[in-house]
């Protein structure tokens, strides 16, 4: 499985998020969005989860 954390880039905000400086940080699970936050160290702890949850469907 393949889950990353990127953070989003001005082009796919609203200009009201731009002008407000607001940061989002995007998780993808196997090229598909399944989280998105304003924390860069939430959607770390969701990717390590999804991540754990992974493992655990293997064994």
């Amino acid at each position: 499985m393949t889950v990353k954390v990127t953070e989003r880039d001005d082009s796919h905000k609203s200009h009201e998020g731009v002008a407000a400086g607001i940061r989002i940080w995007d998780v993808h699970q196997q090229d598909m969005l399944v989280g998105m936050f304003h924390s860069e160290s939430d959607a770390h702890s969701y990717k390590a989860e999804l991540e754990n949850l992974e493992q655990k469907r293997e064994a």
